[in-house]
């Protein structure tokens, strides 16, 4: 009786990790699209202030990324690009591609509470984390991402609060190699574009400290839009800087 109830609890086991990366499989799929024009404004609060820029962003897949700011007009023109998990900037003042190393990959991106890593898309939740279920509750489910082996990634730990109705993120809670929680992602007002689901406001706070956070909401999104592959070459960040 025991090794029929191991053998149940193993292909239970199973069953749960098999439907762990079928979810995590179809948010990936339902934020990225084939590929995903956006345009948006984010705003910085830190102490009472607020700094605002607007930017445009091309994605195609997780590999290939292209964001230009707009607004406000001393950064218009920045554009930065990211190719396999490598990424550039491009300064028009000064007139100069700059490489950003791996070691600043959590830097914060433009004095925000987004990283590198966020901009360039390094890490991939389907090929660099193994997912768990830790809860269910109706068409909620908590999954917890632990790095695989080896895996290039900067987390030690990201928990994802998911709507299987909608296949999007209600809230991510990222943790250090030690444990620690760092800070949270909290999405809302989820829209439907075409056949994919996107939340449209965006907030990213540390957790350790108050009073300060990024909010980023979503003024155009189009999916699977014919983008050309000019944006996801170098010559691309001089090109349309302008």
């Amino acid at each position: 009786m025991s090794k029929i109830i191991l053998i149940a609890f193993v292909l239970i086991l199973n069953l749960r990790a098999d439907e762990a990366h079928e979810i995590i499989k179809k948010l990936d799929e339902n934020f990225r699209g084939k590929n995903i024009y956006m345009k948006l404004e984010m705003k910085i609060l830190f102490m009472g202030h607020e700094r605002s820029m607007k930017m445009q962003s091309y994605s195609q897949g997780t590999k290939k990324s292209f964001v230009k700011i707009i607004y406000p007009p001393k950064d218009d023109g920045i554009t930065f690009l990211s190719l396999d998990g490598e990424m550039w900037q491009y300064v028009p003042k000064i007139e100069r591609i700059i490489k950003i190393p791996p070691s600043m990959m959590l830097q914060k991106w433009m004095g925000s509470d987004i990283t590198n890593d966020d901009m360039v898309k390094q890490s991939s939740i389907v090929e660099d984390y193994e997912p768990k279920i830790i809860k269910k509750e109706g068409s909620l489910v908590i999954i917890e991402l632990l790095p695989k082996e080896n895996a290039p990634v900067v987390w030690g730990k990201i928990v994802l609060n998911i709507d299987t109705k909608t296949y999007t993120s209600s809230k991510d809670i990222f943790y250090d190699e030690e444990g620690k929680e760092v800070r949270y992602f909290i999405y809302e007002n989820v829209k439907k574009v075409g056949n994919y689901y996107i939340p449209t406001y965006w907030r990213v706070q540390s957790s350790d400290v108050e009073g300060r956070y990024t909010e980023i909401f979503l003024e155009e999104v189009e999916y699977d839009r014919e983008i050309s592959e000019e944006y996801f070459q170098k010559s691309a960040l001089k090109r349309f800087s302008k």
